[in-house]
């Protein structure tokens, strides 16, 4: 095997920094604010400002969780009652709960078969007058067509919200994942290339999105500003008042506490590293998989970098099943693979349309589109592969990772064998 290069550090690197910064937090204790006017370690606005800096943009705002950064930022691009908001299938569930957050209606986009990943003519197909959004995702570490995506969103004024949970640092056409759309949005959950554990944050280059994004982050508190500064409270000078009009308008609780940020903060510092072990390891399985046919990776188009949040293949044969594959792979050593999933409108609570009371938002008196029927049929691509997707993990270090091979190559030759 060669898949392991002089150049990429191990996932397991030492976490100096990391413990360095929480330690900063414990020692200086438990407070609400990261004002440069205290004496506070202020790792929520020193992670804003490195994050910012690292992806090359004007702002970036902390939050408690990826879902809660595109909740934020749909409130930002005023989604509301009424509008729509189109999205893949094939991604986390959170990408579609949060627009019922926020009583609109997720409108679904089948995807790519080559690429996994939303297809634009079908987000043309999906335009409606009552369309507000497109939140395209950046699945398994690689980005959609922004280009495309970008050129319809401009021909109907719509906001675009990248979901860039699982693709820090991947790159389309020379430009960083989450800053070619209006906002991006990344995830600090435990699963992704850099973790506290859970979090998240908003990118962009646009004042007023930052400070729209601040006001759903924090209970849309008066003093919230576009820049990073007192990010998680106004000055206590300022809220001891007994007049203190706090807040402007509608927010939740999205913040991240100060502990998260120490440690996300010491995360990013090395993030190159995170992402090129991924990277590494994923070069591992191609290697193995060679010119195996009937297993097709998710396609890197010219100009794109994959991050590999994972390593995703396509069963491309009615010979194996999903299960099939999978028990081999264990019976040899595999860790138990991950299949992708469901499709998003064919779980439970949007087959039974189990949102808000009086029908909303599908049927709510404020929306006058036509009601969105989830079920089968509404995206056949995505129907068809998504059962026969293997999600291989990318986050193991050296040892478990060439056990990962010996399984892979063991389970290829068992079926070939076989067939």
């Amino acid at each position: 095997m060669t898949w392991w290069p002089e150049t990429a550090a191990d996932i397991n690197t030492p976490r100096a920094n990391e413990y360095k910064y929480v330690t900063e937090v414990l020692d200086y204790g438990w407070h609400n604010t990261s004002s440069p006017n205290t004496s506070s370690p202020g790792f929520n606005m020193r992670l804003e400002q490195a994050f910012a800096k690292k992806f090359g943009v004007n702002y970036a705002i902390t939050h408690n969780s990826g879902t809660g950064t595109m909740h934020s930022c749909l409130m930002a691009a005023g989604v509301g009652p009424g509008d729509e908001v189109i999205i893949p299938p094939l991604t986390a569930a959170a990408t579609a709960l949060v627009v019922i957050y926020q009583n609109a209606v997720p409108v679904f986009a089948d995807i790519d078969p080559h690429t996994f990943n939303i297809d634009p003519e079908s987000i043309r197909e999906r335009i409606t007058p009552y369309t507000k959004a497109i939140i395209p995702v950046a699945l398994y570490g690689q980005s959609p067509d922004m280009e495309a995506i970008m050129a319809i969103a401009e021909e109907h004024n719509l906001v675009v919200i990248e979901d860039c949970a699982e693709a820090f640092l991947a790159q389309y056409k020379g430009k960083l994942a989450g800053t070619i759309g209006h906002m991006g949005s990344f995830s600090f959950q435990g699963s992704k290339h850099m973790t506290c554990g859970d979090g998240g944050i908003v990118i962009t280059d646009d004042p007023d999105y930052s400070r729209k994004v601040r006001y759903g982050m924090c209970f849309g508190f008066s003093t919230l500003e576009a820049e990073s500064a007192a990010t998680t409270a106004p000055p206590r000078e300022v809220r001891q008042d007994p007049g203190f009009a706090r807040h402007l308008t509608l927010g939740w609780n999205y913040r991240l506490p100060e502990l998260c940020a120490a440690a996300a903060l010491g995360q990013l510092e090395r993030l190159d590293d995170l992402v090129s072990w991924r990277q590494a390891v994923a070069a591992g399985y191609a290697e193995v998989i060679g010119d195996c046919d009937w297993l097709r990776p998710q396609e890197v188009p010219e100009g794109y970098v994959n991050s590999y949040w994972c390593y995703t293949v396509l069963i491309d044969t009615d010979e194996i099943t999903w299960h099939q594959f999978r028990d081999r792979y264990v019976e040899f050593g595999g860790d138990p693979i991950y299949g992708a999933w469901r499709p998003i409108y064919l779980e439970p609570v949007f087959t039974e349309e189990r949102f808000y009371g009086r029908g909303c938002p599908n049927h709510c008196p404020l929306y006058k589109g036509t009601p969105q029927k989830y079920g089968k049929g509404l995206c056949p691509v995505t129907e068809r592969i998504q059962p026969r997707l293997l999600q291989f993990r990318t986050n193991w270090d050296q040892q478990r990772a060439q056990q990962q091979f010996e399984a892979l190559g063991k389970t290829i030759a068992y079926f070939e064998g076989n067939s």
